[in-house]
């Protein structure tokens, strides 16, 4: 029969920094890489956010998809005139 378990103090929580969005630090390493998708970065993200909050259920995630798709749409068809 051993110790109970330890308890996280409220202390302990409130101490530590809030864990940053998870495309934060991808962002930061492939910053070039977001910023060549222009108009569409920010749509890229809010894509990327969802898969990530929703366990990678690409379903929850289609209309996020659909508006990145456009948006490469519209970049596409704006190159070619």
């Amino acid at each position: 029969m051993g110790h109970p378990p330890a308890k996280r103090s409220e202390a302990m929580l409130l101490a530590r920094p809030p864990p940053k969005p998870v495309h934060q630090n991808d962002a930061e390493e492939d910053d070039d890489s977001v910023k060549q998708l222009g108009e569409c970065s920010s749509l890229y993200l809010s894509m990327q956010d969802c898969v990530v909050r929703s366990n990678r259920n690409w379903k929850e995630c289609q209309p996020e998809v659909e508006a990145l798709r456009e948006c490469f749409e519209r970049r596409k068809k704006n190159k070619g005139k």
